[in-house]
C-alpha cells in the first residue's frame, strides 16, 4: 500500500474561518483508490509554511504521495507554485496539462491556475485546486496515472508500453 498525504493551504481554513472540504474528500478519495492517508494538516498561504511540510513529509515521513489543495491560482496569497518549485527536483508537465485540460471543460478559468506536478526524492507531490469540485475532478484525471509515475520515480525499470 502507498501512503499518501493531503495537505490543505488555506489562510480562512487555517484560523478557523472556513470548514475545509476539499481535504477530506481527497483523502477519502485516495483511501478508496487504496492508499494509505498517513498525514494530513492544513497550513497558512505561507510559502515557507508549506516547503517545510512537503520536505518533512517527503524526506522525513517517507510519503510518496502527496496531494495539495489550494493556492494555484493567481491571487497575491497563492504562493503553492512557487513553493513547490523550491521542494522539487523536476515537474511532470503532463499531469499539470491534463487537470487544466479536464477542468477547462467545466470553466474558462481552469486557464489561470498554476498548479503543478513534480518530483522530490522518489514521491511524487501535486497540486489540486482548492474547491472541492476542482479538487476531486483533477484527482480523478491524475488517479490512474498515479500508480505508474510512482513506480518509475522509485526506480522500476520495465517498459512502459
Amino acid at each position: 500500500m502507498i501512503n499518501a498525504g493531503v495537505l490543505t493551504i488555506s489562510d480562512k481554513g487555517y484560523r478557523g474561518q472556513r470548514i475545509d472540504s476539499s481535504g477530506p474528500l481527497i483523502a477519502e478519495m485516495l483511501i478508496a483508490a487504496g492508499y494509505s492517508v498517513e498525514v494530513k494538516a492544513i497550513v497558512p498561504d505561507n510559502e515557507e509554511k508549506i516547503v517545510e511540510h512537503l520536505i518533512d513529509w517527503v524526506d522525513n515521513k517517507d510519503i510518496r504521495f502527496v496531494v495539495t489543495t489550494g493556492g494555484t491560482g493567481v491571487s497575491p496569497s497563492d504562493v503553492t507554485p512557487e513553493a513547490m518549485l523550491r521542494v522539487i527536483k523536476y515537474q511532470i508537465p503532463g499531469m499539470a496539462e491534463a487537470m487544466r485540460s479536464e477542468s477547462r471543460k467545466k470553466t474558462p478559468n481552469a486557464m489561470i491556475s498554476r498548479a503543478i506536478a513534480g518530483v522530490r526524492a522518489n514521491s511524487l507531490i501535486v497540486n489540486l485546486p482548492g474547491s472541492p469540485q476542482g479538487a476531486q475532478e483533477n484527482l480523478s484525471v491524475l488517479l490512474p496515472a498515479v500508480n505508474h509515475a510512482l513506480a518509475k520515480i522509485g526506480g522500476d525499470q520495465s517498459d512502459c508500453s
